[in-house]
C-alpha cells in the first residue's frame, strides 16, 4: 500500500479550507453577539467586525483562486467549540452586569485563534513563494490584531468595571 507524501502546499490548502469555515461561522456568530451585547458600543464593535469578516472571507476566496482551487470549507471544529462556549456564556450571564465582559472574553478567544491561524497561513504562503497570498493574509492578520486590541481597550475601559 503506497502512502502519498503530504507537502506544505497540502497543509496550506487544508488549513485554508478550515479557516474559510471558521470565518463563515464567525459571521453568523457575530450577528448573535451583536444582539446579545448589553452595551451599544460593544454591539457596534461586533457589527463592524462582522463587516470586516465578510471582507476577510472574500480575501480567502481570492487565495483559493490564486491556487486554482474552488473555495471549499472543511468544518473548523475549533471554531465550533469556541462559538458554542460563547453562546453558553451569553446565556449564563444574560441580564447581568458581567455579560459584556463575558462576551468580550469569548470574542478575544476567537481573535486569538484567528491570529494564530493567519500567522501560520502567512508563514506557509511565504515559504511557498505565494507573494500575493502573503499580502492578503497579512492584511487580515493585522485586522485581527487590531480587533483584539480594541476589545482589550473596551474591556479595560468599560466591560470589566461594570462586571465588578
Amino acid at each position: 500500500m503506497a502512502t502519498t507524501e503530504k507537502t506544505l502546499a497540502d497543509l496550506f490548502l487544508e488549513n485554508l479550507k478550515d479557516t474559510y469555515s471558521a470565518e463563515k461561522q464567525i459571521v453568523r456568530a457575530l450577528s448573535k453577539m451583536t444582539k446579545a451585547a448589553a452595551s451599544r458600543e460593544l454591539a457596534q464593535a461586533f457589527e463592524t467586525h462582522r463587516g470586516e469578516t465578510e471582507t476577510q472571507i472574500e480575501r480567502l476566496e481570492q487565495v483559493f483562486e490564486m491556487m486554482g482551487k474552488a473555495a471549499r470549507t472543511k468544518t473548523c471544529q475549533a471554531m465550533q467549540g469556541l462559538i458554542e462556549e460563547a453562546n453558553e456564556v451569553a446565556q449564563e450571564f444574560k441580564g447581568s452586569g458581567a455579560l459584556d465582559a463575558a462576551l468580550v472574553a469569548a470574542a478575544q478567544e476567537v481573535e486569538h485563534y484567528e491570529i494564530a491561524r493567519y500567522g501560520s497561513l502567512k508563514s506557509w504562503a511565504q515559504e511557498l513563494g505565494m507573494d500575493d497570498a502573503v499580502k492578503l493574509l497579512d492584511q487580515t492578520l493585522e485586522e485581527e490584531k487590531k480587533t483584539d486590541k480594541l476589545l482589550t481597550k473596551f474591556a479595560e475601559k468599560q466591560a470589566n468595571r461594570e462586571a465588578a
